[in-house]
């Protein structure tokens, strides 16, 4: 009983050098995770998270839907696929508001860049969050309904015709519009979003009260979707049409999905060109007319006499005697007090 027993000592040779590694794996993986938690809480690399897992949530409840009213006439329509998108949108914001913002659209952030109200630096780490959310929710989607969408088409993957499931994932022009009516709906639609979303968060207008600007901005997209959707399926945004469409190309739908009418192209341009016309419209005709409360600046500069005192001038031989000298009142010099500036400056901030 002298020698001191270890449960180790008990246990096989090979259990018992296990048990050391972990220990000591343990001690070495722990700088790693504080290594990696540093990592994790840099501005930068949490705001491309929040832009992953928001745009990849949104995409995954809004193609499902899609999938739903194409493979399944019983399970979806076209209200389904409004709601799909609208409530992923809600749920998109409140995984990443506070974060990112919730962007989710490559629209939205190019018009933050351009003005001004995000450094272009982040643009490239939110459009690749965004992107990359946005190819494996489409790569979800085709996992989660592979079978059904080879029962549905034949096992031949189209994108045009009565078994065309390419419109799973991205947008295609209907026979009824051409190229450029579906270029200036694009760009109206994503205006109005725009437009919208800024009367929701401007907190000097009337504003989503706080806590509801995820749901107000969820059923934005439903009404969207419901009143305007049907000319080009309301894409609004290339994140959410060219990296399902890249998926579609590697997947099996082949170069098609880029040939279709030479649609492709605005999904992505559009967009950009709607959601800053929509900004500017918001700002010149609502945004500028709001009466802005006037903030004080603290610590404002008091006033300061700076003058320079005349100082007499020194004589070489001064009077024994001093001259008595009378100053007649026309003569008197005048002198003029100078108010003191007040404690505050009131500046009408925008």
């Amino acid at each position: 009983m002298g020698s001191e027993c270890t449960w180790a000592s008990f246990l096989p040779t090979g259990l018992g050098c296990c048990s050391r590694s972990t220990r000591n794996s343990k001690m070495v993986s722990s700088p790693v995770v504080t290594k990696m938690q540093a990592i994790m809480q840099k501005e930068m690399v949490r705001e491309f998270l929040a832009e992953f897992m928001s745009t990849y949530v949104m995409m995954v409840f809004g193609l499902g839907s899609v999938a739903h009213m194409v493979l399944g006439e019983k399970f979806g329509s076209y209200l389904s696929v409004n709601l799909g998108f609208g409530f992923g949108v809600t749920m998109g914001v409140h995984m990443a508001g506070n974060i990112s913002g919730a962007h989710m659209n490559a629209a939205l952030t190019f018009t933050n860049c351009v003005l001004g109200r995000m450094s272009w630096k982040k643009f490239p780490v939110y459009i690749l969050g965004q992107f990359l959310g946005s190819f494996l929710a489409s790569a979800t989607i085709y996992c989660l309904f592979y079978s059904a969408i080879i029962q549905f088409s034949g096992g031949h993957l189209t994108v045009t015709g009565p078994t065309a499931t390419a419109g799973i994932f991205a947008t295609y022009l209907p026979e009824h519009m051409t190229l450029w009516r579906g270029f200036l709906d694009e760009v109206i639609v994503t205006g109005i979003l725009q437009l919208c979303l800024f009367a929701i968060t401007d907190k000097e207008n009337n504003p989503a009260l706080q806590g509801t600007q995820a749901l107000v901005i969820g059923i934005l997209i439903v009404v969207i979707g419901l009143s305007l959707g049907m000319n080009t399926g309301y894409a609004m945004n290339p994140s959410r049409d060219l990296p399902p469409r890249f998926f579609t190309f590697i997947a099996g739908w082949g170069i098609q999905v880029f040939r279709a009418r030479d649609w492709w192209w605005v999904p992505v341009v559009a967009p950009l060109l709607g959601a800053y016309l929509g900004a500017i419209v918001y700002l010149v005709f609502i945004g500028f007319s709001i009466p802005r409360r006037p903030q004080i600046l603290e610590n404002s500069m008091k006033y300061e006499d700076r003058r320079t005192p005349v100082l007499p001038k020194t004589m070489a031989n001064p009077p024994t005697t001093p001259t008595p000298v009378s100053v007649s009142p026309a003569n008197r010099p005048s002198v003029r007090t100078v108010p003191p500036l007040s404690d505050s400056i009131h500046l009408e901030h925008f």
